[in-house]
């Protein structure tokens, strides 16, 4: 929460980028270490240290403007294939989340829970696995017509 970091669903972690508050074009550098935020229409959750440099604390949200400055270091044998997944929810009671995944698994085919240690553990329930930005939004188009929150996140390992 002190450290100048951030949260972004598809940009690879280590990646640094320039937010720029647009209601007082303050800035500040931060380097992505998490996935998130996951309320549609957001598209960076900052910490709370990166927040308070650019004014954000009160308010919560503000109008922002990205600039990645530096992308993560990588040597190409490092370099994996990206793949994109979509995240349809996030729950502290994993019944729940085993629940959601059963019935995503049974409607969509793949869905895994990846586990998040953050103020306790976290299970984030992922559906599905593609090489495309384009196709896991598809994916997270048709999730959402039958009424279930979906958003696309970059999946950080091919472990389940």
């Amino acid at each position: 929460m002190e450290k100048m970091t951030a949260a972004h669903r598809t940009l690879p972690f280590d990646t640094w980028v320039s937010v720029r508050n647009l209601n007082n074009n303050k800035h500040i550098e931060v380097r992505i270490q998490d996935r998130g935020p996951f309320i549609r229409g957001r598209i960076i959750d900052l910490s709370k240290a990166a927040a308070r440099e650019i004014d954000m604390l009160g308010p919560g949200t503000a109008k922002v403007k990205l600039t990645i400055i530096k992308p993560p270091k990588r040597s190409e044998t490092d370099r994996q294939p990206e793949l994109f997944t979509v995240q349809v929810g996030a729950f502290r009671d994993r019944s729940r989340a085993e629940a959601i995944r059963n019935a995503m698994q049974s409607q969509y085919g793949e869905a895994r829970i990846v586990e998040r240690s953050a103020d306790g553990v976290i299970y984030r329930v992922l559906v599905g696995r593609e090489e495309e930005e384009a196709k896991a939004e598809a994916l997270a188009a048709r999730i959402r017509a039958v009424g279930t929150s979906a958003l696309v996140v970059r999946l950080d390992s091919e472990k389940p």
